[in-house]
């Protein structure tokens, strides 16, 4: 089709994604009226409009639909072939866009970076925190190469490294310390804070707590493991969180941390790309950095709430 440019289908993936023509163009470093017209340009292109727009929403037409399709699939084989003339030069270098979740990021990030800046000094890491459920979306068209989650993902699209395996740990009021580490059972009678919808911390923690998936008597929410922890040094409640998140969010929070009962809550954090990736290879390269860093972030102690007790 005469006109039709991959800025065209990019601009408009990013629409498709954000459903919002401010948030796709803030996304695409543009303004808004300039992605406007890129979107207005491909309709005339194509004959019909691609969206239905209303007072508070932007949704797809049913070409829109078709096209946001094809369009990730075209868009994911361009990248792949800038991925193949990557490794055809030999040395791992240039862009490398890594999504962590939230409960990982504050803690690994910033290790994980430095040990990939000294292994392949020629890459550009753009780290991006979100989400499992964002990070796998973005992976799967193209917006990623890879993400570190907790596994199994279970998508047949992706191939998955477990990089290792991660205790939960029980955060209490300072002055429980000395009470005995409840059970299961107990937490569930506990006013229990938790991650919002969304975290897939929060789901790991409710299945620890209550297998056979029963609510909890009294769950307050917050949107981040500092959120929780403060709240549990305020005397609001109790929380778990990931063993590597310790030393970090307990430093300046009067709180005592504990081991939970046998068999001890944990996670397999792990990374995830796609299949179909040229840079598959390498990836399972890098992915002994990865691992040796996590390890590295393992069993840390925090002073203020000292040993983690079994």
């Amino acid at each position: 089709m005469n006109g039709l440019t991959l800025k065209h289908l990019r601009y408009f993936m990013a629409l498709s994604r954000h459903g919002h023509f401010g948030r796709a163009a803030e996304a695409c470093g543009i303004s808004q009226p300039a992605l406007s017209v890129q979107i207005k340009e491909l309709e005339m292109l194509l004959g019909a409009p691609l969206t239905e727009r209303s007072a508070r929403q932007i949704r797809l037409s049913s070409l829109g639909e078709a096209l946001a399709e094809r369009a990730r699939e075209i868009l994911s084989a361009v990248d792949e072939l800038d991925d193949l003339a990557r490794i055809s030069r030999g040395s791992l270098g240039g862009r490398l866009r890594i999504g962590v979740i939230p409960t990982i990021a504050p803690y690994l990030l910033p290790g994980l970076i430095k040990e990939l800046a000294g292994h392949y000094p020629d890459l550009d890491i753009q780290p991006r925190e979100a989400v499992t459920r964002t990070l796998l979306r973005d992976l799967g068209e193209g917006q990623l190469d890879l993400a570190i989650v907790a596994l199994p993902v279970s998508e047949s699209a992706f191939h998955e490294e477990p990089l290792f395996d991660e205790e939960f740990v029980l955060v209490r009021p300072l002055a429980d310390a000395d009470k005995p580490v409840p059970n299961p059972k107990r937490l569930l009678e506990m006013r229990l804070l938790l991650l919002e919808e969304g975290h897939c911390f929060r789901d790991q923690a409710l299945s620890f707590c209550s297998p056979s998936g029963l609510g909890t008597r009294e769950l307050i929410e917050g949107s981040s493991l500092t959120t929780l922890v403060q709240m549990v040094s305020a005397g609001i409640g109790v929380t778990l969180i990931p063993e590597m998140a310790v030393q970090m969010e307990t430093l300046s929070a009067q709180v005592s941390v504990a081991r939970l009962p046998r068999p001890h809550p944990k996670r397999t954090v792990g990374i995830v790309w796609r299949k179909s990736s040229p840079m598959a290879p390498r990836f399972s390269e890098m992915a002994e950095t990865l691992r040796s860093c996590g390890r590295g972030r393992q069993g840390t102690r925090s002073p203020a709430a000292g040993a983690i007790d079994d």
